[in-house]
């Protein structure tokens, strides 16, 4: 199954019928055509896509869109606060774009360093990917995926917000202030990797 967001709406594909506003068996790229529709232009809230290969379906839904690779991290500090970026008057964590010939391993490293001004990292795990859906410039559809990865960060360093990418603030967080705070005014891929780290990481 693949979560993917578009205006902060969920679509779902899967290989049998999830609980969805509105479910649709898929007959081909048409239905990519009225998805993107609905979650875009009307007030649906989601939309589940269902085929029996969920492989076949998702490289359709893949090959029908521009594809954009980014990673990130989930970092985490020795008073176990999480560390988050604020940008365009919502929460989010530190990612950004794989650059050409780069792993995502090195990249999320290296955006996570860019973006909150840490350095001397302990990269983890792997936690998941998420999905978003956004238009370009240019008018087309692009597919973002971004590879998370938990993080670990030893040292005292005070973080300093990357200023010229937009970021206005860089903190560390604990777990009331994430509920208090974070939560309601972040991106619903970011509750879904959060809830997703949540789960490997059980307190």
């Amino acid at each position: 199954m693949y979560k993917v967001f578009i205006n902060e709406k969920k679509l779902i594909l899967s290989s049998e019928p999830q609980n969805s506003p509105k479910t649709l068996n898929y007959d081909g790229t048409h239905s990519f055509d009225f998805a993107i529709d609905l979650l875009e232009n009307t007030a649906s809230q989601g939309l589940n896509i269902y085929h029996n290969d969920i492989d076949q379906l998702w490289a359709d839904f893949g090959n029908y869109f521009k594809k954009i690779d980014a990673a990130g991290g989930i970092v985490m500090n020795l008073e176990h606060k999480i560390l988050f970026i604020h940008r365009l008057g919502k929460w989010d964590l530190p990612k950004g774009k794989i650059e050409p010939g780069e792993s995502r391993e090195v990249a999320a490293v290296r955006e996570v360093e860019e973006e909150c001004g840490i350095f001397d990292l302990q990269l983890k795990d792997f936690i998941n990917s998420t999905y978003h859906i956004y238009t370009d410039r240019d008018g087309k559809k692009i597919l973002k995926t971004t590879y998370w990865f938990e993080m670990f960060y030893a040292g005292t360093e005070t973080p300093i917000p990357q200023i010229e990418e937009g970021i206005n603030e860089v903190g560390w967080k604990n777990e009331e202030e994430i509920e208090s705070e974070i939560l309601p005014s972040t991106f619903q891929n970011i509750k879904l990797i959060l809830n997703d780290f949540k789960i490997k990481n059980p307190q």
